[in-house]
């Protein structure tokens, strides 16, 4: 493990919605810089943002037109060193997005592919040998373009139409237009982004995160091929930039860690459960108690169980592709949420706004191939000035509109009140900062996993008893443990009567062992 992701806590940025400092209405990279200092002072240690590369932007930048240049909205490639730069000067870490699987239809090497003349993109991409073979049941391919070059085949997609896919061949290649993994039109694709890694890792950042990381080779059903791919590129990557970290789309850690991932994210698809925790109609972290954290545990406890020492395991307060944390939870119940988050294995991300309780703005018009997506990417909100001082920017040329309600939280706001989302935010990052034991490597015992919910982290020098409980009325669960000193506290702290532990309603507390 990198030695700074030991304490690492990352702030998801998304750019075009984070801090516009020239009044066309997007973020850029100035207005991040702009903000260094208050993701700092949060206690955040480390930057996740979203695509930055040159784009027409079908797809909110996961559409790239050209992946060694940044798209002008934002700033120059100059402008993005200075902001690794400025990272840097306070002692935090940044990772981009690396989008390997597909580019845009714009994108020149995918305007040559379509060529009826051979030439050295013309594999770059999935194309069957005839226009009348689609790729329908192929695994990780979501569909084909068809009729759109002199090139007799159609090519297929991993999303949406305006993003080709980009050929790292087949684990079962059953057709002679399907490619072998090891073939020289796949290898050649994996020497390209062997390079756009190493270029944005020579400009400055940190690593990435990577989209999509377990779809590349298609049919790969169990990923056994994925996996050996990415063992692949690490070797390599490794030896030359060996502090660079690297976090996967992947949502199973048992094979993400495995093929070399430091870092892999219970997401809201696959088999974690992630969303019965807070991120449903009825989740684990609301008042009514009726939620169930069972799956989840068992999941989470399987796949720690396979990692441990090998990587982290992330959990998340959402991220741009799913309606806030606020759409699910109160702020009571978020506090509790964050609680659960500081004082878990692994790394923690929280999405920019969530640190406030942004609303989820629900059936607002899709803004670049946002959809459903969109409500969860509406600008940041500073302060009480105009568009809560995201933009000098006209309303209506806001990239995405502003929350409408008067009374929307503001960093400001939240900043002078001591008992807002933020400050509570701000002390918990503090406490897990603070305590080894509750650091990324320390240990992890499950004792409960329903109301109240109660873990162990642990270390050789210190145990620390976690106690959490969403639900409105007090809980308790048998427990021989002698508590000790209580680390941290909200709503008040768990005690023991009786060989019972006892603990408040909505509470959180983090209390030393003295024995168990």
């Amino acid at each position: 493990m990198k030695h700074w992701l030991k304490n690492a806590v990352f702030y998801e940025i998304y750019p075009q919605s984070f801090n516009d400092t020239n009044a066309d209405g997007i973020g850029d990279f100035e207005g991040i810089i702009e903000k260094l200092d208050y993701i700092r002072d949060m206690g955040f240690t480390a930057i996740w943002m979203n695509p930055c590369y040159d784009s027409p932007f079908t797809d909110a930048g996961y559409d790239v037109r050209n992946y060694y240049k940044t798209a002008e909205r934002y700033g120059t490639n100059d402008d993005l060193k200075r902001l690794f730069d400025e990272v840097h000067k306070r002692d935090m870490h940044i990772i981009i997005d690396l989008v390997p699987g597909h580019t845009s239809i714009d994108c020149e090497w995918f305007k040559e592919s379509m060529k009826a003349e051979r030439n050295e993109y013309s594999d770059r991409y999935i194309w069957t040998d005839n226009i009348k073979k689609s790729l329908d049941g192929i695994a990780d391919i979501s569909g084909s373009l068809r009729g759109i070059s002199n090139r007799d085949g159609s090519c297929g997609v991993n999303y949406y139409s305006t993003q080709p896919a980009l050929n790292y061949g087949f684990a079962n290649p059953t057709e002679t237009w399907q490619c072998a993994v090891d073939s020289q039109a796949a290898l050649s694709t994996r020497a390209e982004i062997l390079n756009v890694i190493r270029f944005w890792l020579n400009l400055g950042c940190d690593g990435y995160r990577v989209d999509m990381a377990a779809s590349l080779i298609k049919n790969d059903i169990e990923k056994t091929e994925m996996i050996k791919f990415w063992q692949e590129m690490f070797a390599v990557i490794r030896k030359e930039f060996p502090e660079a970290v690297f976090v996967s789309e992947w949502g199973d850690p048992s094979k993400a860690l495995v093929a070399g991932f430091d870092m892999d994210f219970l997401l809201h698809f696959g088999p974690s459960h992630f969303l019965d925790m807070y991120h449903s109609e009825n989740p684990y972290f609301s008042e009514n108690g009726a939620g169930y954290a069972e799956d989840f545990f068992a999941y989470y406890l399987d796949s720690y169980n396979k990692t441990k020492g090998i990587g982290s395991i992330c959990l998340i307060s959402g991220n741009h592709d799913m309606p806030r944390i606020a759409h699910f939870c109160s702020e009571t119940e978020i506090k509790l949420v964050y609680a659960f988050m500081m004082s878990m294995p692994g790394i923690p991300f929280i999405y920019y706004g969530d640190e406030i309780g942004m609303k989820y703005l629900d059936g607002i018009t899709s803004v670049e191939g946002g959809y459903w997506r969109t409500g969860a990417r509406s600008p940041m909100q500073w302060n009480g000035g105009k568009n809560s001082g995201f933009s000098d920017a006209d309303a209506d040329k806001l990239y995405i509109m502003q929350d409408p309600d008067p009374e929307r939280p503001t960093a400001e706001k939240q900043m002078k009140d001591e008992n807002s989302i933020l400050n509570e935010l701000k002390r918990q990052i503090a406490v897990r900062k603070n305590n080894n034991t509750l650091a990324e490597n320390g240990g992890f015992e499950l004792i409960n996993s329903g109301y109240p919910l109660v873990y162990r982290r642990y270390t050789d020098e210190k145990d620390v008893l976690v106690a959490i409980n969403p639900k409105n009325e007090e809980c308790s669960v048998d427990t021989a443990a002698e508590l000790g000193r209580v680390v941290y506290e909200l709503n008040g702290a768990a005690h023991t009567e009786n060989g019972k532990l006892i603990v408040p309603p909505c509470s959180a507390s983090y209390i030393e062992i003295k024995g168990f």
